[in-house]
């Protein structure tokens, strides 16, 4: 399909495209995938994007970079809103889940994505033929939307920005009820066992 013949971009999306370039001083594949994930999964809930004040969209996001950022532009979900989590399994793909009554989908790219984006673009690298197919693909072509349920206590697990306590052990501050129990000890999830790094002693 030769590339004017493909269809125009909304405006909308056109707009948060720009938004995520911004962040990132060009845009890519993954940033259009993560801004098409989030438009499709407010239509999914039926939900107005990106939300500014109400917290009721919560996002599990599987890896970090180009594709998280287009999610939290689409969305108004953010890591620092605590309405984002990374949860690293390595795949361009998320949860959304709504607060308000559970319902929840997983979207991800459809495994075709890239050879649909080649086929339409045959004179394009497959790079520039997704950075541009992405955009306009319908979202049955692009994406692949799994109703899901959420495995736990989603409230739980947010906890309050205001919940605090200190480690029985180092001393330092735990925030949003992330403490453990551990024989009568208030412990930081470090101090009690977990921990991702390994003090060295001082030279």
């Amino acid at each position: 399909m030769p590339e004017g013949s493909l269809p125009k971009p909304s405006a909308e999306l056109k707009a948060l495209l720009n938004q995520s370039a911004g962040l990132h001083k060009h845009l890519c594949p993954r940033q259009v995938l993560g801004v098409r994930m989030g438009l499709f999964a407010g239509r999914l809930l039926g939900l107005s994007l990106p939300q500014t004040e109400r917290k009721r969209l919560f996002v599990f996001m599987e890896t970090d970079g180009c594709a998280a950022d287009g999610v939290s532009v689409s969305t108004g979900c953010w890591v620092g809103h605590r309405t984002l989590r990374i949860i690293h399994f390595g795949k361009v793909a998320a949860t959304f889940v709504d607060r308000q009554n559970g319902a929840a989908f997983r979207l991800s790219p459809h495994p075709q994505s890239r050879q649909a984006a080649v086929e339409m673009l045959p004179g394009l690298t497959g790079w520039e033929a997704m950075l541009s197919a992405y955009q306009t693909l319908p979202d049955d072509r692009l994406l692949v939307a799994q109703r899901v349920a959420f495995q736990g206590d989603l409230e739980a697990m947010i906890s309050r920005p205001s919940a605090r306590a200190i480690c029985d052990s180092c001393g330092e501050e735990v925030l949003n009820d992330l403490q453990v129990e551990r024989q009568g000890m208030t412990l930081c999830r470090s101090c009690a066992g977990e921990a991702y790094y390994r003090p060295l002693e001082d030279d």
